[in-house]
């Protein structure tokens, strides 16, 4: 199984985001501007992993 929130993280490091906080749970949320985007500590498949991608304004699919 791919490990889509470490490859997340990557992408939203590379395009300007930056960590903010801890969430409840496993949950990060990650931030550019008024950008906000929660990451969860396991995305279990690739729907999710870019849908996270479309709500942070990134042009990436899985």
């Amino acid at each position: 199984m791919a490990e889509y929130e470490k490859i997340i993280r990557e992408i939203l490091k590379q395009n300007g985001f930056s960590f903010h906080h801890h969430s409840k749970g496993s949950h990060d949320v990650w931030n550019k501007g008024i950008v906000k985007v929660t990451v969860g500590g396991k995305i279990p498949s690739r729907h999710t992993a870019n849908a996270i991608m479309k709500q942070a304004g990134i042009d990436h699919h899985f």
